[in-house]
């Protein structure tokens, strides 16, 4: 018999348009020789351009789902997208509590319909208090880190992105990668911080286009690189290496966004490697 490829348990809502939520999930851990065992947080309306509506899963199906397969093998990381209630966020947490020396890798996607400026309060509460306090890491974009890190609207806006990081890891983490793509600067710069502060910024060329599932695409290479056995400092440039060549390589399927082609490698001329 063959032994099993690394299994990770990843939790995310359905995405039709197939750039984010579990689709990106899957892609993304079967392109990094990983077996990814899904469930299914939330279906979703959306297509390339953006969400329309969410109808998240009910609790007890949410548990269900996540219990059995846990109950049936052991898994090596565990990777948390959209979740999309308060009470899915709640058996997440009660999930992660009984499996504590499993890495759990955070990317709080905080649910928004068509128009809305921002997820619920009362959402980001429960991000703040029920998972990060049991992820490895969390990997927030700009705006995200500061919801997470400040109740106060007023101080938000302008919150040190080292101040935001160090809130969120007093919260419990252990890492927090702040990815730098909504910057208005000719690179991107994504920041790393533990304990002790910043470890490092990473810089990438900024591609042209707007894209939909980097995010997710970013967050699963992390727990599928950790799933591997790789040290996290490593497996956070790794993934972002990976995610910028399928940026690199995205293509738009609609009239949306681009997606990342998270199997550019198995295509003709995406066998390159690093950055041009």
């Amino acid at each position: 018999m063959n032994a099993a490829p690394p299994l990770v348990l990843t939790f995310a809502a359905n995405d039709p348009s197939g750039g984010g939520g579990v689709s990106a999930d899957l892609l993304t851990l079967a392109a990094l020789g990983c077996h990814a065992l899904p469930v299914i947080t939330a279906l979703t309306v959306q297509d390339s351009a953006g969400l329309q509506e969410f109808q998240p899963v009910d609790p007890e199906w949410l548990h269900d789902q996540a219990r059995y397969v846990l109950e049936d093998a052991e898994v090596d990381a565990i990777k948390v997208g959209m979740v999309g209630s308060v009470e899915g966020l709640t058996v997440l947490a009660e999930i992660a509590a009984d499996y504590p020396d499993v890495p759990l890798i955070l990317d709080p996607v905080m649910p928004r319909g068509h128009g809305d400026d921002m997820a619920d309060d009362e959402y980001i509460a429960a991000l703040r208090e029920l998972l990060v306090p049991h992820s490895l890491i969390v990997t927030p974009n700009q705006h995200e880190a500061r919801l997470l890190a400040s109740d106060d609207a007023d101080e938000q806006e302008d919150l040190p992105l080292d101040a935001a990081a160090n809130r969120i890891i007093q919260l419990g983490c252990e890492y927090v990668l702040i990815t730098g793509a909504q910057a208005q600067t000719p690179k991107i710069n994504n920041a790393l911080f533990s304990q002790n502060g910043r470890m490092r910024t990473d810089s990438w060329d900024r591609l042209p286009g707007r894209f939909h599932g980097a995010g997710a695409t970013l967050s699963s290479a992390i727990a599928g690189a950790l799933a591997n056995g790789v040290e996290l400092g490593q497996a956070v440039r790794d993934a972002q290496e990976y995610t910028w060549q399928t940026l690199k390589h995205a293509f738009r399927p609609g009239m949306g966004q681009m997606l990342p082609d998270r199997m550019f490698w198995a295509r003709n001329g995406g066998d390159d490697n690093a950055k041009d």
